[in-house]
């Protein structure tokens, strides 16, 4: 029997995205105290300004762009004129404003729901702005007091950092939330930007340039690399720039916007040849920062990166034995996904249950654009430079029987399977839903299935994930 008066442990979570949303559930359905202190809102940035409504306002441009495509499949849109009686094709229009108000709409409802999960769990939500003060206890500044600030002292055994990231801001090309945006602000639209100057190519300037081509705007991407995203598959970013540049996006690589200003009907982007981009609006996608400066970090003995983010080890610990991380706010990947798993493994870690240290080479990603990207794993340059031992087989979606009915022109599968045991290491898919076409390639990764056991596994016939089978058999090990 345990002691009458031992007092439970005392957990503060500072910052309530996906990170500290479940590490503050996890600590209390493990029986720990626990205070979250948010001050946007629960669910953080990613779910009120980024990925709930960025992904949202995607997939209404996958939508626009499935009408428009229909006519591939034999499926025309008309509408009758009243007075001659004959068919007239209609436009697609959208309706900005309308999809913004539901985007919205959408991501506060998120927000909601997520506060009240955190109330059935019995956890207390401050809504203020947090700073450590020292290693054991938040000093919280609410905004409620007579002077317009008051302060809660919160003390803790364990704290959780989920502080997340803010957009990169330039002083050369500073967003004015009217023309110039950084992709926390575009939900203030109204209507779709006649022409669009996205500068940046990597995972948000290329999400955000698809969608709004998809929607009607016409786009320029500026991108400061030999192709639009750099860092992900070579093959993949081919395909992706490709579809950009056939659906009439201007893509204008080895280039450096040096500067962008609010002319008296848009914007210019100024590059540093001298070259000058003329738009309606522009879009910053130059890269994120942690929002980890003047918050009692260092001065608690939480180590930082030169870039300033937490360092954490695989079960999200920091420096500070009591102290943990999650989120864009470390050295981890930025990704939502592994901002939750790494809240519940801090606190599964920090309460002493069964953990298990995040590998980040299992982790599954995905890319926004039309179509999507999706990896997990080693990846091919890896195999190439010999970091890994690994064989490549690549299968274009255009030989699948389902793509062709479903008219996909673009996309492949490709799997990464070790040499000698056929162990599947990794894979990528390009393809309309990837996100979803992955999932049973990271299962492969997850639990070491080889080729063979993949293969033999049943696909639906005819199917988009048959695709992947087709690969696997193709890797056939033989014994």
């Amino acid at each position: 029997m345990g002691n009458a008066f031992e007092r439970k442990q005392r957990v503060a979570v500072v910052g309530g995205g996906p990170g500290g949303y479940e590490a503050a559930i996890a600590g209390a359905q493990l029986g720990a105290e626990v205070t979250l202190i948010e001050q946007v809102g629960v669910g953080g940035s990613a779910v009120i300004t980024d990925v709930v409504p960025s992904k949202t306002l995607i997939a209404v441009a996958e939508a626009t762009n499935a009408i428009g495509e229909a006519a591939d499949l034999g499926v025309q849109f008309f509408a009758r004129n009243e007075t001659t009686g004959r068919p007239v094709r209609p436009e697609v229009a959208v309706n900005l404003a309308q999809v913004n108000k539901r985007l919205l709409g959408l991501a506060r409802q998120q927000s909601e729901d997520m506060r009240a999960s955190l109330i059935r769990a019995g956890v207390k939500i401050v809504s203020g702005h947090g700073r450590l003060d020292g290693p054991d206890s938040i000093i919280v500044s609410t905004g409620a007091g007579a002077d317009g600030v008051d302060f809660d002292h919160i003390d803790a055994d364990t704290i959780v950092v989920s502080v997340g990231a803010s957009p990169r801001l330039l002083p050369s090309a500073m967003p004015d939330g009217e023309r110039i945006f950084t992709w926390t602000q575009l939900y203030g639209l109204t209507d779709v930007p006649e022409h669009l100057i996205v500068v940046g190519s990597g995972v948000t300037g290329a999400e955000f340039a698809s969608a709004y081509r998809a929607l009607g705007s016409q786009v320029t991407l500026i991108s400061s690399r030999d192709q639009v995203l750099p860092g992900e598959d070579a093959d993949a970013a081919a395909v992706i720039e490709n579809v950009f540049k056939r659906n009439g996006m201007t893509v204008l690589s080895k280039s450096r916007a040096d500067s962008v200003e609010r002319t008296a009907t848009g914007v210019v982007a100024t590059l540093s040849d001298g070259t000058k981009v003329e738009g309606s609006h522009c879009l910053m996608a130059v890269g994120s920062i942690p929002n980890t400066r003047g918050i009692g970090l260092e001065e608690a003995g939480i180590q930082l990166s030169e870039s300033g983010h937490i360092r954490v080890n695989r079960v999200a610990r920091t420096s500070a034995p009591n102290i943990y991380a999650a989120g864009d706010c470390t050295t981890f990947l930025p990704l939502a996904s592994v901002a939750s798993m790494q809240g519940r493994t801090a606190m599964f870690h920090a309460m002493g249950d069964a953990v298990n240290p995040t590998e980040l080479r299992n982790v599954a990603s995905n890319i926004f654009t039309q179509p999507q990207i999706a990896t997990v794993g080693w990846t091919q340059r890896q195999i190439e430079e010999g970091i890994a031992q690994g064989d490549i087989y690549k299968l274009p979606l255009s030989s699948n029987p389902r793509a062709k009915m479903m008219g996909i022109k673009d996309g492949f599968v490709k799997l990464f399977a070790r040499t000698g045991s056929g162990t599947v290491i990794g894979g990528v898919v390009v393809a309309p839903n990837a996100s979803e076409l992955i999932f049973p390639i990271a299962l492969a990764v997850e639990h070491r299935l080889t080729v063979d056991q993949v293969s033999r596994a049943f696909t639906v016939y005819p199917s988009l994930s048959g695709s992947i089978s087709d690969a696997a058999r193709a890797m056939h090990i033989v014994l």
